[in-house]
């Protein structure tokens, strides 16, 4: 077999080489079965459309060549002018002085396929050859009655098959008209291969120029037995009747030929040409339906019925339609494979494009008959015209287009989805017609992995978003079932903006099995949210349907809710204790000092120990280094808190006196000035020590200052019997005016002092003037301190002034109640003196800035007394706890004497503020 390949492509090339010529089609392999014919039968492919056509090749320099070279051009002439359906069709031609190209559609001999029709089952075979040979009596009467001509060479090798399965008569060297001068049968019949073989008995008796004053379908009919006698025995020999004495044909010569049709063949081969039967006449009987004659064999054939109902299918009734529907359904695995194929495949697609109610049927057979093709040719028979469907307003052909895309959507690529159908299905998402919104929403889960990435995480989105308000509830579900089903392939980012809110609006649903869906949504697509998103996102959203009015949803959200929490819960057991470093967690950054014992000391410390905490930690951290190394002196101090340092006097311990409390070097920032710096050349002389402003201390640290020695009091009484401590430490946090009116009574001896508030920092502190019941919040119930033994007169410490300092910057704030009280700090008080300054009228604030002293000279500083610090802290007076001996508490006054004991406290401050400015511009010239 690979030799005759061989052979045939050396052939080919051979030709080519002779003629010359640069061909509009790539010549193929030669056709083997074809043989005894001046012709030659190549397979090829057209160049300009890549289509499969068929090339008979005519070779006049080969030795009988010359000769019948006028039969070449006869078949070429009337293949040219002869058009029909069941004729060879004619579509291009070449020629060169030797050689002649004839193109047609692609076909295959004849004789090939009664070859491979042998094996097949004796009713299939017997219905295809009487089908066929029903087309060739349609060409011959078409050739004989129409075109006034006889063809002259009806026999096996004229005939050809057609890829839909269909008879194609050929053959055409010696096809002429009576009227013709130049007709090539009647004087070159003779030379055509084999013609005395299947001349009829008046050639042999006169000659082929008898044939002109006969019918010119004589030897048509004749010619039409034997090709009938051929296709029914291909193995038996000729019919005796084709040999002198020419007798008609003997029952016992029938063989495989039906009974229905042997009377008609009979005729067919009567010697007699007057009274021989017509091709004409032989298809005028064969689709009569006269009982008892030998009619209706071609009417009666299964294949001639599906073919005429096909080509009358739009023309027909509704009901004619579904009968030939169901019997198409029912026959369609008996047809012959290139007529299934090729033959109705395109009928029915042409039908389908006509749309109405029959495409619901039509397409399942369409699909069923294109299983047997090719997969190359899948696309081009089947897929190209169903794409095209897609386009067709009909929404009969929409809807079974959308109903069997599951058999046939495997065999899209991705390309052809997105550009040639998405255009087209996106308008389902709008149409009118409910049926055809759902069943648009149920294909796109069948297409969206073939949809592009915008597709997807844009347009289809937005259609889904409002399918979810559409007014019919199965939508709505099946729209929350697709949005789940699609969600594995959406990007992350569209994740995390779609889902969560598309299944939440599920769940409010009214329709039950809607808010079922989306709890079942949320489950399939668990891989799809993080721990922290079920957590934070996901549980919130979905456990308000626990309590569903429907069991069927109730039920289904304890599924839901179980399976996220056993998801965060598996996270949670991974986690770690703490998300901080080792070495960085909050009591690290704090000093054993600060940090709370479990203890009851810390319990009993009651409202004390709620107003430190977290506070201490977090500004803790908030401190540089080197503040954390520095300290802060503990000791007592017996001059106010804004004096410069004395002689003796270091950052341990002010004014020479022991410390009381010292902290570590990693507590707290200093608030005295470091006896080892000393001021750089730039400085000059001037020094400032503890002037006002010369160490700003920020709010926060302040506050959080506060906080730990109110604390530190508290614990610091566990000590004593009782769990309160002694006496000397006890502070009410609930009353503790009195208390700092103590520290108000100190005096002492201020030098240098600036009062460029702006310039230093501190400008804040001096706020405008406002009515009392803004600027301090009503006073917390007072509570009774318990009974102690008479502490000692105390002296205000440091870390007081600076609580106060903390007070005087949030006038309006309370401390913070959530704090916890580090231990062992310990507010000192002072001797207690009562002011007897009488109120002043209320006057504007106005501090202008002074010029700053020159180094070497030091101004004499008045005597701070009561008035000042008492206006200064005026928000403090609330916070005292203990009463101080001899000193008016504003607790015991009512609400008109406590508005005017502050009124005259702001008057003095007022006062004392521009006495000392005088002072201050007096030592300065």
């Amino acid at each position: 077999m690979d030799y005759l390949r061989n052979l045939g492509s050396a052939a080919a090339s051979s030709l080519l080489q002779k003629s010359g010529l640069t061909l509009p089609f790539s010549l193929g392999e030669k056709v083997h079965s074809y043989q005894g014919t001046i012709w030659t039968l190549h397979d090829a492919i057209k160049k300009d459309d890549s289509s499969p056509v068929s090339v008979f090749v005519f070779d006049s320099t080969v030795p009988t060549g010359k000769s019948t070279l006028p039969l070449a051009k006869n078949a070429l002439r009337k293949l040219r002018t002869i058009r029909h359906p069941d004729v060879l069709k004619f579509i291009d031609v070449v020629e060169t002085d030797t050689i002649t190209y004839i193109v047609t559609e692609r076909i295959r001999p004849l004789s090939k396929l009664l070859a491979d029709w042998a094996h097949k089952p004796v009713n299939a075979r017997q219905e295809w050859l009487i089908w066929g040979l029903h087309r060739i009596s349609v060409a011959l009467a078409f050739i004989n009655e129409s075109c006034q001509s006889t063809h002259g060479n009806v026999r096996v090798n004229s005939v050809f098959i057609s890829p839909s399965g269909e008879w194609k008569l050929g053959g055409f060297e010696v096809l002429s008209n009576p009227a013709d001068e130049a007709a090539a049968l009647y004087t070159l019949g003779g030379i055509v291969p084999d013609a005395n073989q299947y001349c009829p008995p008046e050639v042999r008796n006169g000659g082929w120029s008898s044939l002109k004053t006969l019918g010119v379908s004589c030897a048509d009919a004749y010619g039409l037995g034997i090709l009938l006698h051929s296709v029914f025995n291909p193995s038996h020999p000729l019919p005796a009747t084709t040999l002198p004495p020419h007798p008609p044909p003997a029952p016992s010569s029938r063989g495989d030929i039906p009974q229905s049709i042997f009377p008609s063949f009979k005729r067919l081969l009567n010697p007699n040409a007057k009274a021989r039967f017509s091709p004409k006449a032989f298809l005028e009987l064969g689709m009569g339906e006269k009982p008892g004659d030998g009619s209706g064999f071609f009417a009666n054939n299964g294949l001639y019925k599906i073919c005429a109902s096909l080509e009358g299918f739009p023309l027909s009734s509704d009901g004619e339609k579904a009968a030939f529907l169901r019997t198409l359904k029912d026959s369609a695995d008996s047809f012959p494979p290139e007529f299934a194929n090729y033959k109705v495949l395109p009928s029915l697609l042409t039908s389908l494009e006509h749309g109405g109610a029959s495409a619901a049927q039509l397409l399942p057979l369409v699909l069923q008959l294109g299983k047997n093709l090719p997969p190359n040719e899948y696309n081009n028979v089947v897929l190209t015209p169903l794409i095209k469907l897609f386009a067709s307003p009909d929404r009969g052909t929409r809807m079974a287009l959308l109903d069997h895309l599951p058999e046939y959507v495997e065999k899209l690529d991705n390309r052809t989805v997105t550009d040639k159908i998405w255009p087209h299905i996106q308008t389902g998402f709008g149409d009118t017609v409910a049926v055809i919104r759902e069943a648009t929403i149920r294909s796109i889960i069948l297409i969206s992995p073939k949809l592009s990435d915008r597709i997807l995480n844009n347009d289809l989105l937005r259609y889904l978003a409002k399918s979810q308000t559409d007014a019919e509830a199965s939508i709505r579900t099946n729209t929350c079932i697709l949005i789940g089903r699609i969600a594995p392939t959406l990007s992350t980012v569209t994740k995390q903006k779609v889902l969560v809110p598309a299944f939440t609006r599920s769940l409010r649903d009214t329709f039950v099995h809607c808010r079922v869906a989306g709890l079942m949504a949320l489950m399939a697509t668990i891989d799809c949210f993080g721990p922290e998103d079920i957590a934070s996102k996901v549980l919130p959203c979905m456990t308000f349907t626990l309590l569903d009015k429907e069991k069927l949803v109730r039920d289904q959200a304890f599924k839901a809710v179980e399976l996220f929490m056993k998801r965060v819960e598996t996270h949670a057991e991974k986690m770690p204790e703490t998300a901080l470093a080792p070495g960085s967690s909050a009591d690290a950054d704090v000093p054993a000092q600060y940090t709370l014992v479990n203890s009851a000391a810390g319990a009993a410390a009651g409202a004390a120990g709620a107003l430190a905490g977290w506070a201490v930690s977090s500004i803790s951290k908030k401190l540089g280094a080197a503040d954390l190394q520095s300290t802060i002196g503990g000791g007592v101090v017996d001059r106010p808190l804004s004096a410069p340092l004395t002689e003796g006097s270091s950052a341990t311990g002010l004014s020479g006196d022991p410390p009381k409390t010292t902290l570590p070097s990693t507590s707290r920032p200093s608030l005295g000035p470091s006896t080892a710096s000393t001021p750089g050349p730039s400085s000059g002389s001037k020094t400032k020590g503890m002037q006002l402003g010369a160490n700003k201390i920020p709010g926060s640290v302040a506050r959080a200052m506060l906080a730990d020695e109110l604390a530190a009091e508290a614990a610091g009484s566990s000590s004593v019997p009782g769990g309160w401590g002694d006496g000397d430490d006890l502070m009410d946090v609930t009353a503790d005016a009195e208390d700092w009116s103590a520290f108000a009574g100190g005096g002492g001896v201020v030098e240098n002092l600036n009062l460029d508030y702006d310039a230093d920092g501190w400008g804040d502190m001096l706020e405008p003037e406002v009515a009392p019941d803004v600027l301090s919040p009503p006073p917390p119930p007072v509570q009774k301190p318990i009974a102690t033994q008479s502490p000692a007169p105390r002296k205000p410490t440091v870390g007081s002034s600076v609580a106060a300092v903390a007070n005087k910057h949030r006038p309006s704030s309370p401390l913070n109640p959530n704090s916890a009280a580090p231990p062992n700090i310990v507010f000192a008080t002072s001797p207690p003196r009562t002011s007897t300054t009488t109120a002043l009228p209320k006057q504007p604030l106005s501090v202008s800035s002074p010029v700053q002293p020159k180094p070497a000279e030091k101004a004499p500083a008045p005597t701070l007394d009561a008035s000042w610090e008492a206006t200064d802290w005026q928000d403090a007076e609330s916070r005292s706890s203990t009463p101080a001996a001899g000193s008016q508490s504003l607790a015991a006054m009512s609400k008109e004497e406590k508005a005017a004991e502050l009124a005259r406290r702001r008057e003095e401050r007022k006062q004392r503020i521009a006495q000392l400015k005088e002072q201050k511009k007096a030592g300065a010239k």
